[in-house]
């Protein structure tokens, strides 16, 4: 046992000479930083300790504590050629509101650097000698909360550090750019690449220190490393790590620690970079399911040889056992895999792939109704998918005039917002697509692009391909389109006075000539009357209401088609669009409709105005008096009695009830109570029995009343009939009674019996 022991000592002796004669040859390389033997880890800490721990969590992959201490030693120091103070607060307060957008500018740098080197690769082969990898990789280390992006595109050399990064918003690409040679060439690339600029600088947005690694063609591999007060620059000790490309990695402030987290780098990435042209990864973790075989314990006693052929046999005979387990597995994941399709030809894509890019950016499981894909040319030049919703979003008037997010802006395929306030109008919130131009300045915050002048010309491209699109929908999906968007398209009558022809023959409205089908406008017109210098059209509730109306009834004997304008919002369309294709619209609920202009017919109207003029005059100035504005002999009036007529510029019956329906209605609005208290005209069907009556009654005894009272009634039913509403119902519940009982002889004056009062109902 003794000698046991004896040996143990004389081996630890051997091993410690040996690491000791190790160090010696290391320490003639690298310098050893020994520690202090008098620093206790539960004592108190010395400042060098402090200065180590930050060293270590600032330490790049790689790269010891030493050698980032030497680096930093030998590195070149560096000031901003701009005031950072003033820089931080343009980022800050101007251009970037939001943080989270810094991940969409650095990732927007990083696709200009590999579109460069793309473009160089064209004419010179060894541009992708180092590696021919075109890829954008992302990984969070959330121990050192440090968040790292690197590509492989051109990268930079030493003096592209100090004139890139080292003033504020150079912009690299436009060198680049000014480079490339004639202006032709020029106008290619700006198809190709971005503008880098100040947005590098969002860095500093979610990090308070930002480390740039970058490996060129021409150069050797260099660090950029700033504190955004000031920056320096040294060669990379570890050598040519990166082979080509830029790695940026943000040391986060503890307020950005959230953007280390998976779920939020992928919903970033999706939101703002999804259609970037070179494909993005993510270092991102799974948890897989696997079957293990279970081990069998050895038995603690060696067993005979026979014993050991009995096991084996058994074993060979019984199946193994096994178990599930779960595993972590880290891999690179791509995270944009939907491509931007608008960018290619409208040949080569099939109705399939419109309809999977509608449904990837869309959330919608349906496929469209219809869409359109152009490039706009001119002022400004982008490109464009829309597309229509097969079924309208539920609380579109619920929130009309609020913004819907139904157009997704892009510039240079990067997304910038789909918050815009103006991007399409109101009445054509509905439209879903895609908006990508190569003109707009991607280096700014929505609010501010959203004051660039492009952006009109480019609303107003887009509501005429809008019309474009609906206008070429076939006769039998139009259908299906006008159940949903009829009121988008009356609204748009109203509201966008500069397209409301192209709006115009869209629309469609229910008719007399059909009891099915819907009739645009262009076709009434084809089927009108030689002579016929209106369109007709009644307002109301239903189709059977306005085809009841008084106010069709000769116009339909004589032939004539009417427009049935059954929709709230019908009318309110209707008096915003004064004519169509030089035919002025009429509203048979109002006056100035004259049918025969004959001369035939002027003189039998004049007889039949001498004649009944007693009557008219002694119901304007008597029996109606302060009611209405004149009593006047009708020529729309068939079978009715009389009609209610508005003026030209009143309300109709269907306008007032609905403007008295309003649910923001004020009780005392002066211009509602000036319309309400307009008086209409009382038309008089003078073929009518009932009229014919009256005037026999009025000139037998004018004073009697009941004649008086069938003035009243005559006048209130054609109230009723002619949609408005009676101001005094119990007056006009009165005069009802007294004519039902004088129909069926019961007194005027016999009274409610009183002797049923003391039972109980």
């Amino acid at each position: 046992m003794a000698s046991k022991h004896l040996l143990l000592g004389i081996l630890g002796l051997i091993l410690i000479s040996a690491l000791g004669v190790r160090a010696q040859d290391d320490d003639e390389d690298t310098p050893i930083v020994e520690e202090d033997i008098g620093k206790s880890r539960d004592g108190s800490r010395t400042d060098d300790e402090v200065v180590n721990r930050e060293e270590e969590a600032i330490k790049l992959d790689g790269m010891s504590v030493s050698e980032m201490k030497e680096m930093r030693d030998k590195a070149e120091k560096h000031t901003f050629q701009a005031e950072v103070d003033r820089m931080m607060k343009l980022i800050i307060n101007s251009l970037y509101k939001n943080k989270e957008i810094f991940l969409r500018e650095l990732i927007s740098n990083a696709s200009d650097a590999l579109d460069k080197i793309r473009f160089m690769a064209l004419t010179d082969k060894e541009a992708l000698s180092a590696t021919d990898e075109m890829s954008i990789k992302i990984k969070a280390d959330r121990d050192n909360h440090v968040l790292h992006i690197t590509d492989t595109g051109v990268g930079m050399t030493k003096a592209d550090l100090i004139n890139n990064l080292g003033t504020i918003a150079k912009s690299g690409t436009s060198d680049f750019l000014s480079s490339v040679g004639d202006a032709q060439s020029q106008q290619e690339m700006t198809d190709l690449i971005g503008q880098f600029g100040v947005g590098f600088y969002s860095a500093f947005l979610v990090a308070d220190r930002v480390v740039v690694t970058t490996k060129h063609n021409d150069d050797d591999q260099y660090i950029w490393e700033s504190d955004s007060a000031s920056f320096s620059i040294s060669k990379d000790p570890r050598g040519n790590t990166l082979e080509r490309g830029t790695t940026i990695s943000l040391h986060l402030k503890e307020e950005a620690h959230i953007f280390l987290e998976q779920f939020k780098i992928n919903e970033l990435v999706s939101k703002y970079s999804q259609f970037i042209n070179f494909d993005i990864y993510l270092w991102d973790s799974k948890t897989i399911t696997e079957t293990e075989e279970v081990e069998e314990e050895e038995p603690a006693e060696e067993a005979s040889d026979d014993e050991e052929d009995d096991g084996k046999v058994e074993e060979e005979e019984e199946e193994k056992e096994a178990k599930t387990v779960e595993k972590t597995v880290w891999d690179w994941v791509m995270m944009n895999e939907a491509k931007p399709i608008w960018t290619r030809k409208t040949a080569e894509i099939s109705d399939e792939e419109y309809n999977e890019f509608y449904k990837s950016f869309s959330k919608d499981s349906s496929d469209p109704m219809a869409h359109t894909h152009f490039t706009a040319e001119g002022e400004v030049t982008f490109k464009s998918i829309l597309y229509i919703p097969k079924t309208s979003p539920s609380d579109m008037f619920q929130s009309y005039g609020k913004k819907l997010d139904m157009i997704k802006m892009y510039v240079r395929r990067v997304f910038i917002t789909d918050n815009f306030e103006d991007m399409m109008p109101k009445y054509l919130s509905f439209i879903r697509g895609v908006v990508d131009s190569d003109d707009l300045p991607l280096n700014v915050s929505r609010e501010t692009l959203q004051q660039h002048k492009l952006l009109k010309v480019i609303k107003k491209k887009l509501v005429r391909k809008s019309l474009d699109m609906i206008k070429k929908i076939s006769d039998e999906a139009y259908e299906a389109f006008w159940k949903e968007y009829s009121t988008n398209i009356k609204l748009g009558v109203i509201e966008d006075h500069s397209n409301r022809t192209r709006l115009a023959k869209l629309l469609r409205f229910r008719s007399s000539n059909d009891e099915e089908k819907l009739t645009s406008l262009a076709d009434y017109i084809e089927r009108m009357k030689d002579k016929q210098e209106h369109i007709y059209f009644n307002a109301g509730t239903s189709r059977a209401e306005v085809e009841a109306s008084p106010f069709v009834e000769r116009l339909l004997k004589k032939g004539y088609e009417v427009l049935y304008l059954t929709e709230p919002v019908d009318e309110y369309c209707i008096q915003n669009l004064p004519e169509f294709e030089g035919k002025k619209f009429q509203n048979v609920a109002k006056e100035g409709l004259s049918l025969d202009k004959s001369e035939k017919a002027k003189a039998a109207k004049e007889a039949l105005e001498t004649e009944f003029e007693p009557l008219m005059k002694w119901m304007k100035e008597d029996a109606l008096k302060d009611k209405i504005e004149k009593a006047v002999i009708s020529e729309r009036l068939t079978e009715s009695p009389c009609a209610l007529v508005a003026s030209s510029y009143g309300w109709s019956g269907n306008m007032e009830r609905i403007m008295k329906a309003q649910a923001y209605q004020k009780a005392d609005d002066t211009s509602s109570t000036f319309y309400a208290n307009q008086k209409k005209t009382l038309e008089v069907n003078v073929r009518h029995p009932l009229v014919k009556e009256l005037k026999e009654r009025m000139e037998t005894d004018k004073d009697d009343q009941t004649t008086k009272d069938l003035a009243e009634v005559l006048f209130e039913t054609a109230t009723l009939r002619s949609g408005y509403t009676l101001q005094d119902t119990a007056a006009f519940a009165g005069r009802i009674e007294r004519m039902l009982r004088l129909s069926v002889d019961v007194p005027l004056d016999a009274k409610v019996d009183d002797h049923m009062e003391h039972i109980e109902l």
